[in-house]
Parts: structure tokens; C-alpha cells; sequence
């Protein structure tokens, strides 16, 4: 089989370079975008000069400005990076309609049939040239700058745009092109730390770690079938990706993957009122959305930020999908008080509620259970997938007795009598806008039968 060419771009600090469009007067200078540190914001994007200061990407306001004292803080303009975003695709579809856009300012390009009509010798070359093409279209027609990884596989392709990004140092904008022939991405990887693996983050490098495993060469000799003693099926995925082999294929069509919202508080929230009104509101908004998109949800996701900046989630998976609120609140409301009570309710500086496994709705039958009846021996999981601070050590665990437990019965029951109520509701709503109403009355109240 013939290699692959996936071209990995990555618009260099996006939201930034938009604003410098916006205003030239920005550029050169240090600023950032994000929220104002009096409303305890953090930093989005920054410029390659505030970076020289040590200024990063979801680092607190208030920490870039002890910094960078100097530094010039822009609010959000979603709207606009948005615009610039498709734009930016727009062009790289015009190179191949095989483009996976993983972010507002990241997509992988398969340009396998483009650097196929060349001879074998030349196709390192051809790559290079459309690379620069790519880079020299977007920088002409839109005024930003990206850089770009090439190689056999999207994740080679990704390490290599981070490469070329950190070997561009001094402060200006990198404009990076890095490739890595086909063939040379083991020893490409070789010298790299473990953490440039996808699937590696802290937790997983200190436990390498403990291995004296500290490079991508060193994981690549470990044997692999200690890896997967030691990892399960990730220790296979560690061997593979440590060898520079990723088989996955470019997803053309990127589905929503879960719906949410959080809130970040101006202060530090004790207040179980006050956490359990915000998770309300943030279910409501939930449910808006999920009904604007005419999507229903199957796992129910609530998610902390502590004061120390570690982040811990748990998730309740229904046995059947849901797009009511009720059923949101309930669950949500219980998986809360547990996350809360087992860290001695600590304060709490971000909560959140999302909601994944998601699917197009469907009309229920009048009185189905969005849960059914064994819900309450549901996996419970702590989720460590995210997190941007020391996560506490909660690993993953199926619930099936103790107090944790124990609480979920009965807000499962109440979910089901709320979602039912809210079922029945609308049944009526709809009869009565159809036929009038009087289409439905108490059986209690209708007059006899006549024989």
C-alpha cells in the first residue's frame, strides 16, 4: 500500500492575527485576547510578543498582567474569528474536498491523490510545494499566517507543525513548514518527549516516568506487550502512535460531540444554593440548545474547576436518550452534591454541565421511560479526559453500593416521574391546539356512558 500525504495546518495565534488585521497598530506589541482580570477572565490567544514574557494561552488575566504589565487586553470577538475561520477552510477545500477541521483554527488536509500524479522521487518535493502554496494563499488573500506539518499520518503530521512552531523561537510569528518524509517518522519521534504523543498528557508522562521512559525512542524500545500489562488497551495505542504509526482516517464531516456550559464565578463559590441555582440555569441552556438542534442526549456530564485550578467531572450514561430538563437538572443536581461532598465541599471556582452521546430526537411514546428501570446500577465515571491542572486521583469506577449509589435511585425515579409529567403536558398541549380545548378532560368528570 502507497503512503498517505496528510497535511496538518494550524493558523499561528489565530484570534490575534485577526485583531492585528483589525487594527495594524497591534502588531509588535504584546496583547492578548481574552476576559478582563477583573472579572477573573483568562487569556485565549496571545501575541507571539507576549509570549516572549511568558504570557500563555489559559493562563489567568490577572497572572499575564503581573507578567507583562504592559500587555493590552482585547475581549472575544467570536463573530469575527468565526468568519476569518471559514474563510480560511474555504481555501484549503479548494485543494481537496477531503479536510477534517478539528478547531476553529486546525484541519487536516489528505492530499494523497494531488501528490500521487508524481513520480515517486518527486513527491517529497511536490508536498513541500503545496504546503508553501497553502501557507503563501492565506497569507496573501487573508492577511494570516499558519504553519504547517506534512507526513504519512495525521498524527506525525501534528507533532510536525508543533516542531516547526518551537524551532521558530524569538518572539515573531512562526510561519512554520515542517515534513517528515515517509519512512523516517520513528526517527523523527525519536528524540521528542513522550508528552508530543497524543494520549500522553501529565499524569501518563510520570508514570513513564517511573519507568525511566522520558523520550518517544524510549517508549518505541519498551516491549509491547508490557505496555499493554501495564496500560491496557492505551499501552497498545502508546506502541503504535511511539512508532510513528496512526492509522486513522481523515473525518470528513466532524459530528457535535456534546453540548454544554459553564460558568467561571468573580469569586470562589461555597454556597450549595447558589451552585445549584447556576447548574439550573446552565441545564436550561443545555436543553435550549438541545432542542434548537433537534438533538437528544444520552451521558450527563457536571464539571468542577477548584480553587487550585485542578479539574475533576463525573457522568451519569441514561439507558435512553433524553432532551428533557428535568431529566438533565436531576441528574446533574446528584452528580454534583457526590463531586462536591467527597472534596469536603472546597469552593468552587468553575461549574459546568454538559451533555454527550448525542443523536437526532425522537417523539417519544406518551408514557416511554427516557430511564429505564435498572438506571440506578448506571456506570458512574470520574472523567479525567480533560483537564488543564494537577487532576485529583479519582480513577474510574462502576458504582454499586455506599452512599454514592444509593443517592441516584431516587433521583433516577424523580427524573422518570418529571420526564412522564412533562410527556403527558405536551401530548395535551398538542391534542388541544389540533382539536380544541375541551379534546381532553379528568376521566372522573366525563358523563356517563349511555348504553
Amino acid at each position: 500500500m502507497s503512503s498517505r500525504t496528510i497535511i496538518h495546518v494550524d493558523l499561528d495565534a489565530f484570534y490575534c492575527s485577526v485583531e492585528e488585521k483589525r487594527d495594524p497598530s497591534l502588531r509588535g506589541k504584546a496583547f492578548a485576547v481574552g476576559g478582563s482580570a477583573e472579572g477573573r477572565g483568562v487569556v485565549a490567544s496571545c501575541s507571539y510578543q507576549a509570549r516572549a514574557h511568558g504570557v500563555r494561552s489559559a493562563m489567568s488575566a490577572a497572572t499575564a498582567l503581573r507578567l507583562c504589565p504592559p500587555l493590552i487586553m482585547l475581549p472575544v470577538r467570536m463573530a469575527a474569528y468565526r468568519e476569518a475561520s471559514h474563510q480560511v477552510m474555504d481555501i484549503l477545500r479548494g485543494y481537496t474536498e477531503l479536510l477534517e477541521q478539528i478547531s476553529v483554527d486546525e484541519a487536516f488536509l489528505d492530499v494523497t491523490a494531488l501528490i500521487g500524479k508524481f513520480e515517486p522521487g518527486a513527491r517529497e518535493d511536490a508536498a513541500r510545494d503545496l504546503a508553501l502554496d497553502i501557507q503563501l494563499r492565506i497569507q496573501e488573500e487573508l492577511g494570516l499566517s499558519c504553519s504547517v506539518g506534512v507526513a504519512s499520518n495525521k498524527m506525525v503530521a501534528k507533532i510536525a507543525t508543533d516542531f516547526g512552531k518551537a524551532a521558530m523561537r524569538g518572539g515573531n510569528t512562526p510561519h512554520a513548514l515542517c515534513l517528515v518524509p515517509p519512512g523516517e517518522e520513528e526517527s523523527f519521534l525519536a528524540p521528542l518527549s513522550v508528552t508530543a504523543l497524543w494520549g500522553v498528557g501529565p499524569k501518563m508522562a510520570e508514570r513513564l516516568n517511573t519507568l525511566r521512559i522520558g523520550t518517544i525512542g524510549q517508549l518505541a524500545q519498551w516491549p509491547e506487550r508490557d505496555l499493554v500489562r501495564r496500560f491496557g488497551k492505551h499501552g497498545h495505542e502508546l506502541a503504535q502512535h511511539a512508532r510513528g504509526i496512526d492509522k486513522r482516517e481523515i473525518v470528513t464531516e466532524r459530528e457535535s460531540k456534546s453540548i454544554s456550559s459553564e460558568t467561571t464565578f468573580a469569586r470562589d463559590v461555597q454556597d450549595w444554593e447558589q451552585l445549584r441555582e447556576t447548574l439550573v440555569e446552565q441545564a436550561e441552556s443545555v436543553a435550549r440548545q438541545l432542542n434548537g438542534q433537534g438533538l437528544s442526549g444520552t451521558t450527563i456530564k457536571v464539571k468542577v474547576r477548584w480553587t487550585d485550578f485542578s479539574i475533576t467531572s463525573r457522568q451519569l450514561t441514561l439507558t435512553q436518550a433524553t432532551t428533557h430538563l428535568a431529566v438533565i437538572v436531576e441528574v446533574a443536581v446528584g452528580l454534583l452534591a457526590t463531586l462536591w461532598a467527597s472534596e469536603a465541599e472546597a469552593p468552587i471556582r468553575l461549574l459546568g454541565v454538559g451533555i454527550g452521546g448525542l443523536s437526532p430526537a425522537r417523539q417519544l411514546g406518551l408514557f416511554d421511560d427516557p430511564v429505564s428501570e435498572n438506571s440506578a446500577g448506571e456506570e458512574l465515571v470520574v472523567d479525567e479526559s480533560a483537564h488543564d491542572g494537577p487532576a485529583h486521583e479519582e480513577p474510574a469506577h462502576q458504582e454499586s453500593s455506599g452512599a454514592e449509589s444509593a443517592s441516584m435511585p431516587s433521583a433516577a425515579e424523580s427524573a422518570r416521574r418529571e420526564e412522564r409529567q412533562a410527556q403527558l403536558r405536551d401530548a395535551i398541549q398538542l391534542l388541544e391546539a389540533r382539536f380544541g380545548a375541551q379534546v381532553v378532560r379528568v376521566g372522573s368528570r366525563l358523563p356517563p356512558c349511555e348504553d
